[in-house]
Order: C-alpha cells, then structure tokens, then sequence
C-alpha cells in the first residue's frame, strides 16, 4: 500500500475513532450524571475504580504486547503464524483473570455487603468479561492492519449503546441488585463487540470486496488456530518482540493506572471519595480519550507501516522520511495547541463545569482544583501519546528492552511519589505525580525523535513551538477568564455564569481566529486529510 493511501487510511480511522470516543465519552458521562442519581458514590467508586482496575489490568498484560507486536511492518506476512501468537492471548487471559480475581477477592478490602451488595459475582463478572474480549483478538488486529473503519464504528457503537441500554433500565427498574447491574452490562458489552467482529468476517470473507482486496485470510477456518507442516506454529520474530512489549507494557500499565493502584492496594482514599476522583477524572480526560488516543493508536498503524522498524533514517526511503517527518510535525503542533486551548481554558471553567454536572457534590471540595490540575496534565497526555507514538513504532527489539528499563525505574518512582503526594495533597497528588511521570516519558520519546532525524535536514520537534503571537493571546485569555472566574462565577447566579460563559467564548474565539492566521500549514494539513 502506498505511504499516501496508509496517511488517508490512517486520518480517516482517527477521525472515525475520535467521533466515535465523542459518542461515547457524552453517553458515558449522561449515565453517570444519571446513576448518580440512583446509587451511592460508594458503588460507582468500586464500579469504576476497583472493578474496572481488574478488567482493564486484564486485557492490558494479556493482548497489548501482542497487538504492537503484530501490527508493526507490512501487512504482507505469514497471518497463520500471526493469528496462532495471537490466540496464546486467550490462555494468558484466564492465568491473569484467574490470578488477580483471587487477589481482589481475598487480599484486598472488601466493601461493606449493606452499601456495596455482590461484590464477589462482580470481581468474577468483571474478569470473566476481559477473557470474552480476548476471544476477538485475532480478529481485531487483523482489522486493524487493514484499516477497517467502518468495522470499528459498528462494533464499539452497538456494544456501547447495548451496555447502557441496559445499565439504565436495571438502575431504574432494580438499584438494590448493586453490583449485580454492572456485571451484567459488562458482559453484555464484551459480548456484543466480539460477535459484531465475528459477524463481519463471516460476511466479508469471500465477498467480492474481499477478493478485490486481496485479502490474506479467504475462509473462516483460517482464523483458529493452525499447525503449518514443516513450519513453526508462530513466527518467532514476532513473539521474540512480544515478549519485549510485554515486559514494557506491564510497566506502562502501572504508569498508566497508577493512582487506581494506589487507590486500591494503599487505601489512601475511601470509596466514596475515590467515585468522586473517578468522575472528575473522566471529564478531565475527555479531550484526551477522544482526540489523543485515537490519534496514538491510529498514527502508531501509519508510521508503523511507512518506516521500517530497527532501520536508521539513512536507510529508510527518502520519500517516505520526508512523509514521514512532515506528518510527526503537524501531528505535534496539533495536539499541543489542543493541549493549549484546555489548560488555558480548563482553569477558569473547571467550578463551573463540575456545578453544571454534579451539583454541590463536585463543585465544592476538592474537585475544582482537582479539574484545574488534570487541564494542564491534559497537556503533558497531549504531546506524550503523540512522541511516544512514534517511538514505539521506530524502536528495534534492543530499544524496546533498553527503554523497559527506565520504565521500571519510573514506575517504582511514580508510586511513591503518588503515594507522598497523595497524603500531603489528598486526590490532587494523583495529577501532580502523573504530570511528573508523563515529563519523564516525553524527554526520553523527544531525546529519541532528535537523534532519530539529527543526520537528516528533517526537524519534527519544531512542531513543539507555536506562533509568538498566539502564545501572547493564550495568556491574555487565561488572566481575563481567570478574572472573569473570580468576579463572575458561581455564586453570583445563573447571570454572573452567563457572562462569565460569554467572555470564555469571545477569548476562544480570538484565540481560533489567531491560530488560523498564524498556524497557515497545520490547518492547510487538517483540511486537506
């Protein structure tokens, strides 16, 4: 496939993904503003923390180092051997489901059965759930290597809007069934994304559209498990880097997670407070789940597969370098400008948003100064998915293991400043200890970037320096929001807000029309994708 058909592919699996987050992020957030209304902060914290945790901990350790292994290079390979690696995720999910069900039952605090009833069918619900997702790996990634939007649309759609379908109805009609409600839901989910990939493949296979496309895979069959004669059951290149993924993504896990480990495992916040963390959490990280993250994993595919892996700049097409570096640039300067625009914006507008959505239960405490924190750590998530993306997609097996080592490094130091933090500063050290860890990881990824393209005329990381005058104008729309804040909002009524709202809007405005005039070439690349 031609570098610019994978750039096209590649923008528009991004765009369809970041929509889709959109979807979801809005239906989330409706549900909790919903629950909220029906359940205890308690249960939503051992839903969304402690439950959630042990699924997503899961299906990380399980597939992750599978998938980057398996998507990196050229789709033309041996897929048999592919597709048997990829199977060995299902047997690693049960030995993690299995492991860690045991030690969220019988190692950690169990809630109070009056305020958090079933606990124990939700801990075996949440991990039986992550072995039913697992079973649609090899079915993923193959759509995934071949750019299949329209798929991943449908699929993660149909399966979000069956969970909350039903996680309403059961909140309205039975809230006393507790954790009972989410289990089901859950299971629903995972239930309804594999059978959507499974139904796809049992329509596209054989189709005229996939004979058109040459598709490796022609019969069903072909994607179980396969002895190939006089061969290796799996391409050992392939595992070999699995292996090194793996070590990395165990870390990365831990850095990711974090603050929910510390949460979980040090009892540093109660669960009410911790459904509370979870809520502000998730609105502070809307922007990044739905732009950054669809942008990382689309991205990783479209560098993945124009630059070959382990190979210096020299040796790579000179053609696909210059694409290459031209999309790692504009790609930069696009994120750091939407990282720009919520922290600047986010601080003055946190009260605000957390009393429009939760009431006096989030607008007050701690929580606005919590969202504060978390809009400028969007930033930091901002620039890191974005350098990092390119990082994991270039380094060789040696990079990969050499780097596992200062992810380990890392990780032992962000627990413990997380811990530190997080009795000094209650909920709020859990930000301040990621913006540390993410600083870490964008000065290894940029240190990276430059010695990658140092030999070259190519310099991406410019990316990272806006206009002059469009800085200027993100500083007079922080000071005259931040007045704004203090004179107009919350407690001077729905007018003062009002106001305050308007003034957010013609100071956005400015800074829109600003970037339009001064950053000519990113909005010439986003218009054009």
């Amino acid at each position: 496939m031609a570098s610019q058909d994978v750039l096209g592919q590649t923008t528009r699996l991004a765009s369809s993904s970041a929509l889709l987050q959109v979807l979801f992020r809005v239906i989330t957030f409706g549900l909790n503003a919903f629950t909220l209304r029906y359940l205890s902060r308690e249960l939503i914290g051992v839903v969304n923390v402690r439950l959630t945790l042990l699924y997503s901990t899961v299906v990380f350790l399980a597939r992750e180092a599978f998938r980057r292994a398996c998507l990196s290079g050229s789709t033309k390979r041996n897929w048999t051997k592919t597709i048997n690696l990829l199977w060995l995720t299902v047997p690693l999910g049960v030995f993690w489901s299995v492991f860690l069900g045991l030690v969220w039952l019988h190692l950690l605090e169990v809630p109070d059965p009056s305020v958090v009833p079933h606990y124990q069918a939700g801990v075996v619900a949440f991990g039986l759930s992550a072995v039913i997702e697992l079973l649609g790996e090899p079915f993923w990634v193959l759509a995934q290597a071949h750019l299949f939007v329209r798929l991943k649309v449908i699929a993660e759609s149909l399966s979000m809007v069956s969970k909350c379908i039903l996680t309403v109805i059961l909140v309205v009609l039975y809230p006393h069934w507790g954790l009972y409600i989410f289990s089901l839901a859950q299971l629903l989910y995972v239930s309804v994304l594999v059978m959507c990939h499974i139904i796809y493949f049992v329509v596209f296979l054989g189709s005229p559209e996939a004979t058109k496309k040459s598709f490796p895979i022609a019969r069903m069959k072909a994607l179980l498990p396969t002895l190939v004669e006089d061969e290796t059951f799996v391409n050992w290149k392939e595992a070999r880097l699995t292996w090194s993924f793996f070590k990395q993504s165990f870390l990365k896990q831990i850095l990711t997670e974090g603050e929910r480990y510390v949460m979980t495992f040090l009892n540093v916040l109660n669960f009410g407070d911790q459904g509370v963390y979870d809520i502000v959490n998730n609105l502070g990280s809307l922007v990044a789940r739905f732009i950054f993250l669809p942008i990382e994993e689309s991205f990783y595919v479209f560098f993945a597969n124009v630059l070959e892996r382990g190979k210096n700049i020299k040796d790579q097409k000179q053609d696909d370098v210059a694409m290459a570096a031209n999309v790692l640039e504009l790609l930069l300067k696009l994120v750091l400008l939407i990282g720009l625009t919520i922290t600047v914006f986010g601080y003055a507008y946190s009260q605000l948003a957390l009393d429009i959505y939760g009431g006096s239960m989030l607008s007050s405490g701690t929580g606005p100064d919590l969202l504060r924190c978390y809009s400028l750590y969007v930033l930091f998530l901002a620039i890191n998915g974005v350098t990092e993306c390119f990082t994991f997609a270039l380094m060789c097996k040696e990079e990969v293991d050499r780097y596992n080592f200062v992810m380990l490094a890392l990780s032992f130091t962000f627990l413990c400043i997380s811990y530190f933090l997080t009795h000094w500063h209650g909920s709020i050290g859990f930000i301040l200890a990621n913006c540390f860890n993410m600083g870490i990881r964008i000065a290894h990824s940029i240190h990276y970037i430059y010695d990658y393209f140092k030999a070259s005329t190519y310099r991406p990381l410019r990316g990272l320096l806006p206009s002059p005058f469009l800085v200027l104008v993100y500083i007079l729309s922080g000071v005259i929001t931040g007045f704004s804040e203090v004179f107009l909002c919350c407690d001077k009524g729905w007018m003062g807000r009002l106001i305050h709202i308007c003034m957010g809007a013609l100071c956005f405005a400015a800074t829109i029309i600003t970037m339009f005039s001064t950053e000519t070439k990113l909005i010439h690349f986003v218009r054009s994708q």
